[in-house]
């Protein structure tokens, strides 16, 4: 692989990011260079938000999403079938509290 071939973040990845990124995999994603994206921090016009954290720079995902013209993430059937599950077992649970069995 070539350092070229990464330079971008593909669709799938960028919903895969964690809540809080590192300045590197933002760059990454905005498709600069990183000495680019610490550049623009330092002069005021990185394009999303960003937290100092000592030495390094943390700028959360939702942000990033946003500055790329992402405002929602997509949902996935196995969300959709967990969500229906866990609304599932709480209802079983309940139900059985208020039938004296608990």
């Amino acid at each position: 692989m070539t350092p070229r071939s990464r330079t971008w973040l593909s669709f799938g990845e960028a919903f895969d990011l964690p809540l809080v990124i590192d300045l590197r995999t933002a760059a990454r994603a905005l498709g600069l260079c990183p000495a680019t994206a610490y550049k623009l921090i330092h002069q005021g016009g990185f394009p999303c938000r960003f937290l100092r954290l000592g030495w390094q720079y943390r700028i959360p995902t939702a942000d990033l999403l946003r500055a790329l013209g992402i405002e929602e993430r997509p949902v996935y059937l196995t969300d959709l079938q967990a969500g229906a599950d866990l609304e599932e077992r709480r209802r079983r649970t309940e139900q059985f509290e208020t039938e004296g069995y608990a």
